[in-house]
């Protein structure tokens, strides 16, 4: 007569093998949930006004822009050479005082 004593102290090993799998696949579901929701929350936006747009466009064309206009100053430089500038005086001195008004209307 023969004692089977392979199963004495515990459940069968098959029993702890299913457990394990289903634990892996648990793991496996969480996841792959974390995963899907890392990815929505990922799916941000922002969006940017039509004076925000027209802002970037104008600073876009400034920075684009020259600084100077060098044919102007070429032409100015050859006129006071050649002595054919004339200031107008009249001119210089109401464009002076506007400068000035506007300068000290402010306070």
């Amino acid at each position: 007569m023969a004692i089977n004593i392979n199963n004495l102290g515990g459940p069968p090993k098959v029993n702890q093998a299913s457990e394990q799998q289903a634990q892996v696949k648990q793991q496996a579901t969480q996841t792959s949930n974390n995963t899907q929701q890392a990815t929505h929350a990922r799916q941000d936006s922002v969006s940017i006004t039509p004076q925000a747009q027209k802002m970037a466009e104008l600073q876009k064309k400034a920075s684009e822009a020259p600084i100077t206009d060098q044919k102007n100053i070429e032409r100015l430089k050859k006129s006071i050479l050649d002595g054919e500038y004339k200031v107008d005086a009249d001119k210089l001195v109401k464009s002076m005082m506007s400068f000035e008004f506007d300068l000290f209307d402010d306070e």
